[in-house]
This record gives structure tokens, sequence and C-alpha cells, in this order.
């Protein structure tokens, strides 16, 4: 028998919609009307550097992680996926430590289909040992060991990486792919 191959995905701009609600609250607190579109390339903070403390104080809630919408796709290619593969996931919640609670309740709710005990909070995701990383951050793909695989978000649609896909559709397709090539 072979041994399954394992997947590690990260849970902002992967699972949850995390800039949707940044958006949102941002363009209420400051009177703005601020698109997904508008931040192609880059981050909020890029363009309100002043702002930058605010941001990270509105974001590093309970509230503000426990209410992130669900990415399309996610629940139905995840649950096909980990019949296949053993599923992870690694979400960097040191960045926004009041986010821990919200970020195990949200995935218990929304994939209640997986074990909490494949739930990996972390900082640096180079420590976590898995065949594969889907997640939306360069810096986060550079330090894991294994395949990466970039999920497409505003702020890196003019990265360059290896592979990269749109949404969990292209995910699917490249995880169902790889099982009838056997690699």
């Amino acid at each position: 028998m072979l041994l399954r191959k394992s997947i590690a995905i990260d849970m902002d701009q992967v699972l949850a919609d995390l800039l949707q609600s940044e958006l949102d609250i941002f363009n209420k607190r400051y009177n703005k009307q601020i698109t997904k579109q508008d931040l192609t390339g880059k981050v909020l903070e890029d363009d309100y550097p002043e702002l930058a403390n605010e941001i990270y104080e509105f974001m590093n809630t309970y509230e503000f992680f426990r209410d992130l919408p669900v990415i399309e796709h996610s629940q139905e290619v995840i649950k096909e996926l980990q019949e296949h593969y053993d599923i992870y996931i690694a979400t960097a919640a040191m960045f926004a430590p009041n986010s821990m609670i919200a970020k195990y309740e949200w995935l218990q709710e929304h994939f209640p289909f997986l074990h909490p005990h494949h739930f990996v909070f972390c900082g640096d995701k180079g420590a976590v040992h898995a065949d594969y990383l889907i997640d939306d951050s360069l810096n986060q793909l550079e330090s894991f060991q294994g395949q990466g695989i970039m999920f497409s978000a505003p702020h890196n649609e003019y990265e360059n990486y290896g592979v990269k896909v749109t949404d969990w559709l292209a995910v699917r397709d490249y995880f169902m792919e790889k099982l009838t090539t056997k690699s």
C-alpha cells in the first residue's frame, strides 16, 4: 500500500475571504470605496501606511476572524481531496494572536469533517512538514520545504510562482491529476 500524500492548506485568503471582510470594515470606518481590484499587486497598508496600526487592531480580534466568509468551493473540494490525501490546515495565527480561538471555531463550523488534530497554528510554515502547501503568501511558500502551490489573491497577482491556482476548482483539478499520474 502506498502512503498517502499530505496537503497543508492556509486559512486566510485561501479558505476564508479575509480581504473582503477587511475592506468592508475599512470602507465603513473611513468612508471609502476600495475594492479587491483596487488592491491588485498590493495590500491595503501600501496605500494607507498611516493607518497600518489601526487596520491591524481591528483585524486582530476574535470577532473579525470568527465571521469570515468561506471561499467558494473550498468545502466541497477539500472534502473530496480528503478521500485521497491527508489534509492539514496550517494558519499563521501567530501574526494575529487574538485570532486563534476564532480560527479554531471557524474551522469547526465550516469544515466539521476535518479532525482538529490536523489544525496547525503557527508563524513560519517552514516548520510544517507536508508534501504540499496551498498558500497565498510568497514568503510562506518560499520557507516551505515541500511543493508549494500559490493560491491567487489580489496581492499576489503579479507574483511569478511555479504552480499557481486561481480557485478551488483548479485545486481539485491539480490534485486529481496528480492521482492519475502517480507522482
